[in-house]
């Protein structure tokens, strides 16, 4: 299979806060693409790619990014040989295509016809993430049924339904239903899901529909991966893989709280994500 990070992003909270920050200690994240920040001992991005490349169940992993840190993402690629740097020629927030298309883009310009694992480049896992056991658990739905695809959930906390894509799912954890940002009304279920998918083969023509269909609307609507996964609940099977949480981030506190848990509290760094 191959995989995908999602890296296009311009990181503009982040690097308001960056900006805004009196201490002046995180002066020197200004400028640098989000998965490219030091967390723990290498950059956010590199933590995966050690990891799929050390468990070897992908055979290329496609990166994303824009024309403003292409340089950057180009120079951090040459360690990994089984990196493929993909431009999608924006160079300011206001003129990005949004993580829908950036995808599509992938697949089309390198003619994907394979299983594909998606990954939000501003994100990382708790220790209890596999991606062995995420594999596992993928070729257990496939069985079921070849149009099958796996995403992650976490149990998040009642006042963050609203934050969060929520997903409702059946006794076989399969999703019923996707919720985007509902308030705690809306919903008993509490299993948030983050950019972290396994797209069957199958699914990705669906891509070119699902923009077709957005070609005139907002953004907003394309922009954030979720987005096509909320559409696509509704016509192909979407089981889920369930962790304990996530580190997403989005802006300095977040940052700064990532890295101290990988600094600090991380247990066994040389088999993480594995």
């Amino acid at each position: 299979m191959k995989a995908v990070i999602l890296a296009a992003g311009y990181g503009t909270r982040l690097q308001r806060d960056i900006e805004n920050d009196t201490t002046g200690k995180f002066k020197h994240l200004g400028g640098i693409a989000k998965p490219l920040l030091s967390v723990g001992p290498c950059a956010l991005i590199s933590h995966w790619l050690q990891a799929l490349t050390k468990t070897g169940c992908v055979d290329t992993v496609y990166v994303v990014t824009n024309d403003l840190y292409h340089e950057a993402f180009q120079q951090w690629a040459q360690e990994f040989s089984n990196v493929k740097i993909i431009n999608d020629g924006t160079r300011r927030n206001e003129d990005r295509h949004g993580a829908v298309a950036c995808l599509q883009l992938t697949v089309k310009m390198c003619a994907v016809d394979d299983h594909l694992l998606v990954i939000g480049g501003d994100t990382l896992f708790k220790e209890d993430f596999s991606l062995r056991k995420f594999t596992e658990r993928f070729f257990e739905v496939q069985n079921k049924d070849k149009e099958s695809n796996l995403v992650l959930s976490y149990q998040c906390k009642d006042e963050e339904t609203s934050k969060y894509g929520i997903l409702e799912l059946d006794e076989d954890l399969k999703v019923q239903c996707m919720k985007e940002k509902p308030l705690l009304s809306e919903t008993s279920s509490r299993s948030a899901c983050p950019c972290f998918y396994l797209f069957s083969r199958t699914s990705l023509p669906l891509l070119d529909i699902f923009l077709n269909e957005k070609k005139n609307s907002p953004i907003e609507e394309r922009d954030a991966p979720g987005t096509f996964l909320s559409w696509l609940i509704l016509r192909r099977p979407v089981y889920v893989h369930r962790i304990s949480g996530r580190f997403d981030v989005g802006n300095l506190p977040s940052y700064i709280e990532c890295d101290k848990y990988f600094k600090d509290q991380l247990q066994n760094p040389s088999v993480y994500l594995m």
